[in-house]
């Protein structure tokens, strides 16, 4: 985990280097803002492809946003060279925070067993602290985008984002790791862990990719929505990672698709 902690820091540093050569080199100009709206988590808990799972394994998200506009240089008030980069790609950069809770939900726990009891018993929550970030594409003129009052400017993004991650598991019955609180299916050891479940810290990589559009609100400042998929190289953000060899169901990683609102200003 500690190796991690320095991989990240160091990959970021490299980053923000690579930004002062750039713009010692190139010019540019930058942006500002935040973002919050409902995270639905894709996690163990529930029934795949359910939609009361998927309704009720909502969190909410809050970030903060810079980028970096390679088609204007601020400190000349000017344009930049036109290139077909500097008029469509931009670099954002993204500290956010995340928080769900989740339960189990769907036809597994509306019956009168003790499993099912076990089931609906059970309680988790995950807290994830996410940077890093993604290159845009906007297939229309970023120029001409800036220049009108009203105009949309649609994108779609790919980068990465390394995240610290808080997960628990618990139960209202009592300990987990007993077989009177817990569904036999978390009882198996999973990787080096002796049950499938966790309450712990880590860390993890993830691919994050994105859709919106920018709403142009008036010369200095953007309306934005995005929509946002993000895959955790990790099962065990939410807590819980049953046995995959045993249990297909849950082989996946964990993944979250947000839905965020945006408000982005331009500094000058």
């Amino acid at each position: 985990m500690l190796r991690n902690n320095w991989l990240g820091l160091f990959i970021i540093f490299i980053l923000l280097g690579i930004s002062s050569k750039m713009k010692a080199q190139f010019g540019f100009s930058h942006e500002i803002g935040v973002i919050a709206g409902p995270v639905a988590f894709q996690s163990d808990y529930g029934v795949r492809h359910d939609f009361e799972t998927n309704v009720g394994n909502t969190g909410n998200g809050i970030g903060i946003i810079h980028y970096l506009n390679f088609s204007y240089k601020a400190e000349c008030n000017c344009y930049t060279p036109e290139t077909y980069f500097n008029d469509h790609f931009k670099l954002r950069s993204e500290l956010s925070y995340n928080k769900t809770n989740f339960e189990h939900l769907g036809e597994w726990v509306k019956r009168t067993s003790l499993e099912a009891m076990q089931l609906r018993e059970m309680k988790g929550e995950s807290a994830v602290t996410n940077i890093g970030m993604q290159l845009e594409y906007f297939p229309l003129s970023i120029r001409d985008f800036t220049a009108r009052i009203g105009s949309l400017g649609p994108f779609v993004s790919l980068g990465a984002q390394f995240s610290n991650y808080n997960a628990k598991a618990y139960s209202t019955m009592g300990p987990l790791g007993t077989p009177l609180t817990t569904y036999p299916k978390y009882l198996t050891p999973t990787d080096d862990r002796q049950y499938g479940f966790s309450t712990e810290n880590g860390t993890v990589w993830s691919i994050v990719s994105s859709v919106g559009t920018r709403y142009k609100l008036s010369p200095l400042s953007d309306l934005m929505v995005d929509l946002r998929f993000q895959y955790y190289f990790s099962d065990w953000v939410d807590g819980l990672k049953p046995n995959p060899d045993l249990y297909k169901e849950n082989k996946a990683n964990d993944w979250l698709v947000w839905f965020n609102f945006g408000y982005i200003y331009y500094l000058q």
